[in-house]
């Protein structure tokens, strides 16, 4: 078995998941109900046996380092290798903040240098995808290269969205960061194997900011030794509101790509103590993905559940994604929606209504589908009625909404984005 040290990128922000990383890294944005997309990539490492992890943190961790904790639920709370938490800090040739993910890297040479392992892979923390890392190391090794990237086949429609590669053979012979026209649509999946050595240098002796923009592109110009490692399972970048949206309702079908249940590749997690699920004598679920502690007394439609949840009687959720212990009262209707832990929906009040054409004004070209986000901790007033591309920032509550009746238009943008 190659002997490798991960290094999971897992500090950056993004906008274009709105509320959900308002209060959170997104690699701790929960997935799938009782998951957190970091659990992916960390299960991923020690299913392949790699037992030496850092997880490069930088945008508000607090919620990331708490669920990564020890690395307990991963087998990584070893006195040897085991999970590392690397937070950035002051002084020092590498201190200061990270400007991009090959920055990243390098203002944690010093933890690098210091590890006995001579590869280096190199991960994204905000991937969905359960992936044996072992052929991939096996493959750069025989291959005597200098880097190894893990590849897929993308849609000719989302290569602005990756950074596309041009093959001859398995070799790489060019790499192209979100391009806004090209014809390949073979794309880098953010893994990357590098020897320890060629790495160190490369970022001591140049000023790379990113992987995607500087170091792979400039690897391919200088016509260094750049593999390619082809994989055909399923994997989702969920980046976006409307990917993560997906990702999550792709797990609802009869034979869902991304096997959540596969006894020989388990996803751990840290799980929560709660009771079991309960439904009501009237709850009429279909098509939907329940965690522990969930209690439905309505109808629950094509959703996903997380730890928690209440839906009254005489509530709707359909086609949504509920985070923990959020509450829908009686006569409230969810349709289409994504809502934040401990969001009160109260009674009778109709998220997501009306006709979806209209944008969100804040985000037009990433809110546009008709989903609609309610923030962390928000209140949703009875009787009011939200329509579609609406975005709710965190701890919105009445006093902004009013105490009932109140009506929000489709593409609306509501609260304080500085939580």
């Amino acid at each position: 078995m190659p002997n490798a040290v991960a290094m999971i990128l897992a500090g950056g922000s993004s906008r274009s998941l709105s509320v959900l990383t308002e209060v959170r890294a997104e690699p701790a944005i929960p997935f799938g109900g009782k998951f957190r997309v970091i659990d992916f990539v960390l299960s991923n490492c020690v299913n392949s046996d790699i037992y030496n992890v850092a997880v490069l943190t930088q945008y508000r961790p607090r919620s990331l380092n708490d669920h990564v904790g020890t690395g307990k639920p991963w087998d990584l709370d070893l006195g040897s290798g085991g999970v590392h938490l690397l937070q950035p800090y002051q002084g020092g040739p590498y201190g200061d903040w990270q400007k991009g993910t090959a920055d990243a890297v390098r203002r944690n040479l010093d933890f690098l240098k210091t590890q006995d392992e001579e590869l280096v892979l190199v991960l994204a923390g905000d991937h969905i995808y359960l992936m044996d890392y072992r052929p991939l190391l096996r493959q750069h090794l025989v291959e005597k290269a200098d880097v190894t990237v893990a590849v897929r086949r993308v849609s000719r429609h989302e290569t602005h969205r990756f950074g596309i590669v041009t093959l001859e053979g398995d070799r790489i012979v060019r790499f192209e960061e979100k391009p806004r026209r090209t014809s390949e649509t073979m794309a880098s999946m953010g893994i990357y194997v590098f020897t320890k050595s060629l790495l160190i240098e490369l970022l001591e002796k140049n000023d790379f900011i990113d992987f995607g923009r500087d170091v792979m592109p400039a690897l391919t110009k200088h016509k260094l030794h750049v593999a390619a490692h082809t994989y055909t399972g399923y994997w989702a970048d969920v980046g976006t509101a409307q990917a993560y949206w997906e990702a999550n309702m792709s797990l609802l079908g009869e034979n869902p790509a991304l096997d959540l249940y596969d006894a020989e590749w388990v996803v751990h997690t840290r799980s929560e103590d709660r009771a079991p699920v309960k439904l009501g004598p009237r709850a009429q679920v279909d098509g939907t993905l329940l965690s522990n502690g969930c209690r439905v007394e309505g109808v629950v439609e094509r959703s996903v559940l997380s730890p928690g949840v209440y839906v009254a009687e005489g509530a709707v959720v359909r086609d949504s994604i509920i985070f923990n212990d959020a509450v829908i009262e009686a006569g409230a209707v969810v349709d289409r929606a994504i809502l934040d832990k401990r969001v009160r929906v109260g009674a009778n009040a109709l998220v997501g209504t009306g006709e979806e054409n209209t944008a969100n004004q804040e985000m037009p070209e990433m809110l546009n589908t008709g989903l609609t986000l309610i923030g962390k901790d928000c209140r949703i007033p009875a009787q009011a009625v939200l329509g579609r591309n609406v975005v709710v920032h965190a701890n919105t509550d009445e006093r902004l909404l009013g105490k009932k009746k109140c009506r929000v238009s489709s593409g609306a943008c509501l609260g304080n984005k500085e939580v």
